[in-house]
């Protein structure tokens, strides 16, 4: 039976027992941040355990993609070398909330393997807790399981209901008993029975969990029956297809043996044993699956994980002998394999296949050097690599440390771990010294204590009067009062202040009061729910603790402000639209000015991409609808459609901005009335800022009104020095430039002769130094590439050679060596560089035929050169 088949059955299966059959969720955990992926089937169902959470059914069945690379749960070390570890995984499941229990979960899971699949019963092996006397019966009794082929599982990990069959979301809440169905693959394979000495060979292989939640635990351990027990169950899909078509290794069922021998033939492979192919094989779905959900290689968090995945495939197939790209092309037999189960991957396989490309080119070009630099560090290193060498890979060739411990792991060596983790710890130290600075809104504890958070009337008024100042800090310490001309922080009871916050900046304006007026430059967060007004006093009295204060924000600034912030919601439900569903916002700056965005995505976008975005904003802003502001509850906002960030803390109640139907994100900040308020939205800039992040800077309202006359000022100074309109400025530029190259061509030529007349009066000249041909000479009027081209040609007639030529310019010497044919025996082009420009002041190196430096333009030079037969003659 065919993998694709056992999955149908499956479903078929559970939907003839009046299951819904609900379909995968993302690999990556929605409003989750305990987890790093989905490494379970239930990881979609835990709120409904909790109870937070209501389905429309009462029986579900599913396949849920899994992933296992990261955090707690971390088998990519293991993927390749076993028969049964995968980063990516599908684990097919069945669930009972509050309806039908272990009767009835049992009888289900014996009657698909036995009746559907057609598993001998005899091959079957079950376990228990060692106290549910009921799941054991039912097993015996009624299913008719002999009970020397049921074992009871105590707790064998050290605490009370700590047991491979006692199953707990966490350290207090749902849990329960669970019971394990096993394959006996056979004695000629070498393993005991679960619970034996030898279970952890490989003759009794888990198949299926069933986990029955039936209580709930106390802080104290205690155990009270859960009113409504479910049930919920995992049966990894590789594992049972590797029992239904008999064979030993996951690796070796129908979807595996595909994507193994397209694996392959990319790098030349005739052994499909070879474990590369496996992990090729494995990594190309967890990779896949990730940039399907959003995931992009990047510097830190699920990013991280996906580029440490790519490049551990990418060394594979570099230990192969690929030296090209390849990883991306194993994308089309996925989709061929895993496309109709699940149709996402066949939408996005352009996109995959694209992100792949692009980090395969980036990692590729520093792989081998990374590579020469493990074999120079492994041959010097004994049996441990020291930890400042294992950084030394990670922090200048791009390998995770894990990758290379795979690496040492396969030659029998070991990483110093805590050297790294000193090293690395070392390398964030620097960089916290570098960026220091004082915080400007720090707050003192003794102040936070006394006070209670400032409310903030700032959505619906821009002055406030009877404000009352709170407290005082000056230098980071609280004082009680400012006199005239010093600096500041003012904390207000109330303010229509906005404090800086989620990308928006702080608000400006004046407090002012009988005896003076303060200038607010900046409005602070501090302690999370203080507003910090930063500025300076002016008045005849000092502004002191307890006084009354009218505050002003600056409206035409806060004016601006809005419609950036708005403007940048647009944006990104635009780029979403034009880029994909990837696309995630990883940071954002709403100035007064412009607005700045910063978004998940692979490549630079095109000029049509850029131009569809900035289409789409501009639309909805001429649709002019409505901005509307809603406040609720955290999971009725998700409910809702809302857009929440990843890593983001959010309160119970959020504020939710929902613009017609086009946008809708959580978001504090202030926002126009309608979107037609924008007036106008204009891209300004697109550029990289890391890897698999880009930027987009842009203009609203008065400020794109602004750009746009500044452009057309500069497009008439343009058309004006071209001496033409504006209609024909383009074709006049293009026959410049055409004439440009045409001249820079005809230079190259007239240098390419001069290169080949200088020649041929050096190769006349060469001095003889032990039957090698030596030429040290300076050449005027040619670049870099034509001395290298004189190089050339005089290695070819001169055979057995050693050559140096000097070129100069604006003081500076650039200095080309080559050594050719028996002369390399003896000497190296590097040494020769090196020798005269360390005479000049200056340095270079190179390969042993060919090297370059440079250094100043002495007066000494002519001496130099002439001196180098009697050097390379030397002894």
């Amino acid at each position: 039976m065919k993998t694709s088949d056992i999955r149908s059955a499956f479903l078929d299966y559970f939907r003839s027992k009046d299951h819904t059959i609900v379909p995968s969720s993302s690999l990556v955990p929605s409003s989750d941040p305990t987890l790093l992926f989905t490494n379970s089937g239930m990881v979609q169902f835990k709120n409904v355990f909790l109870g937070s959470e209501k389905p429309g059914y009462v029986r579900a069945a599913d396949v849920q993609r899994c992933l296992r690379a990261g955090g707690k749960h971390n088998d990519l070390d293991a993927v390749g070398y076993t028969a049964r570890h995968h980063t990516f995984f599908e684990m097919l499941g069945n669930w009972s909330f509050g309806d039908y229990f272990k009767r009835d979960a049992i009888a289900y899971a014996w009657e698909l393997l036995t009746e559907v699949f057609k598993l001998p019963a005899d091959k079957l092996w079950v376990t228990v807790y060692h106290t549910d006397d009921e799941a054991f019966d039912i097993w015996n009794k009624q299913v008719g399981v002999p009970a020397e082929r049921i074992v009871r599982i105590g707790d064998n990990k050290g605490a009370p209901f700590a047991s491979d069959n006692f199953w707990q979301m966490a350290d207090t809440g749902p849990c329960g008993p669970c019971t394990e169905i096993f394959y006996d693959h056979g004695a000629d394979i070498a393993g005991g029975p679960p619970g034996s000495p030898d279970e952890d060979g490989d003759r009794y292989i888990e198949i299926w969990n069933l986990v029955f939640m039936q209580f709930d635990r106390a802080p104290d351990g205690t155990l009270s029956p859960l009113p409504a027990p479910c049930v919920d169950t995992g049966m990894g899909l590789e594992r049972l297809a590797a029992v239904l078509q008999h064979v030993h290794s996951n690796y070796e069922i129908d979807l595996f043996a595909h994507l193994i021998r397209v694996a392959g033939e990319l790098t030349g492979t005739q052994d499909l044993g070879n474990k590369s192919l496996r992990v090729i094989a494995d990594h190309i779905r967890a990779c896949s699956f990730l940039i399907v959900d959003g995931v992009l290689p990047s510097n830190e968090g699920r990013g991280y994980v996906l580029r440490r995945i790519i490049r551990r495939a990418l060394r594979h197939g570099w230990m192969l002998g690929v030296r090209g790209d390849f990883f991306w092309k194993m994308v089309q037999p996925l989709v061929e394999e895993m496309g109709e189960a699940y149709p996402e991957l066949s939408a996005r396989q352009a996109f995959v296949e694209d992100a792949l490309r692009t980090e395969e080119q980036r990692f590729g070009e520093t792989l081998e050097h990374g590579m020469r630099l493990f074999d120079d560090i492994a041959g010097k290193s004994g049996k441990t690599i020291p930890g400042v060498d294992a950084f030394r890979l990670y922090d200048t060739y791009g390998f995770p440390v894990d990758l290379t411990a795979d690496i040492a792991r396969e030659r029998g060596l070991e990483v110093d771990m805590a050297g790294f983790e000193q090293a690395m710890n070392e390398q964030r130290e620097r960089a916290r010294a570098a960026g220091k600075f004082e915080a400007k809104g720090q707050m003192p504890a003794e102040l936070a204590s006394q006070l209670k958070p400032t409310v903030f009337l700032g959505y619906d008024a821009l002055q406030g009067s009877g404000s009352k100042v709170l407290g005082i800090v000056r230098g980071g310490k609280q004082v009680d009062q400012l006199g005239e001309g010093e600096e500041g922080l003012i904390i207000l009871d109330r303010t229509p202040f906005y404090a800086e916050s989620g990308g928006q900046v702080g608000d400006t304006g004046t407090l002012s009061s009988a005896s003076g007026r303060f200038e607010v430059g900046d409005t602070l967060k501090m302690g999370g729910v203080f507003f910090g007004h930063a500025g300076t006093w002016h008045g005849d009295q000092p502004l002191r603790t307890g006084d009354l204060v009218d505050a002003s924000v600056d409206a035409s600034r806060r004016q601006a402000i809005v419609l950036n912030h708005s403007a940048t919601h647009l944006l990104h439900a635009a780029l979403r639209q034009v880029l994909g569903t990837h696309v995630t916002q990883k940071g954002s700056l709403v100035a007064p000015e412009r607005l700045r965005f910063d978004f998940s995505h692979h490549k630079p976008m095109s000029h049509d991409e850029l131009a569809r975005v900035e289409a789409l904003v501009n639309a909805e802003v001429r649709r002019n609808a409505a901005a509307e502001v809603h406040n609720m509850g955290y999971d009725q906002a998700i409910e809702f459609g809302a857009m929440a960030l990843f890593g983001e803390k959010y309160g119970d109640e959020v504020r939710v901005l929902k613009m017609g139907d086009f946008s809708t994100e959580l978001c504090g900040g202030t926002h126009v009335g309608r979107t037609g308020d924008i007036g106008l939205f204009k891209v300004v800039s697109e550029a990289g800022v890391a890897s698999g992040v880009r930027r987009i800077e842009a203009v609203t309202g008065a400020g794109a009104l602004a750009y746009i006359a500044d452009e057309e000022r500069r497009l008439a100074e343009f058309s004006q020095l071209l001496s033409s309109s504006g209609d024909d400025a383009v074709e006049k530029l293009r026959q410049l430039f055409d004439r440009q190259k045409k001249l820079e061509r005809e230079l190259e030529s007239l240098r390419s002769k001069a290169a080949g007349s200088a020649t041929a009066d050096l190769a006349g000249s060469a001095t003889d130094v032990d039957g090698i041909k030596v030429v040290a000479a300076r050449l005027e009027g040619l670049d870099a590439k034509s001395l290298r081209d004189s190089v050339d040609q005089l290695k070819q007639q001169l055979g057995d050679c050693v050559i140096l030529l000097a070129g100069a310019a604006d003081g500076r010497v650039s200095l080309i060596a080559g050594v050719h044919g028996k002369a390399l025996a003896r000497i190296k082009a590097g040494d020769v560089v090196a020798h005269v420009a360390k005479q000049i002041d200056g340095k270079g190196g190179g390969r042993p035929d060919m090297a370059q430096g440079g250094g100043t333009d002495a007066p000494e030079l002519p001496t130099i050169l002439s001196a180098l037969p009697e050097w390379i003659s030397a002894p």
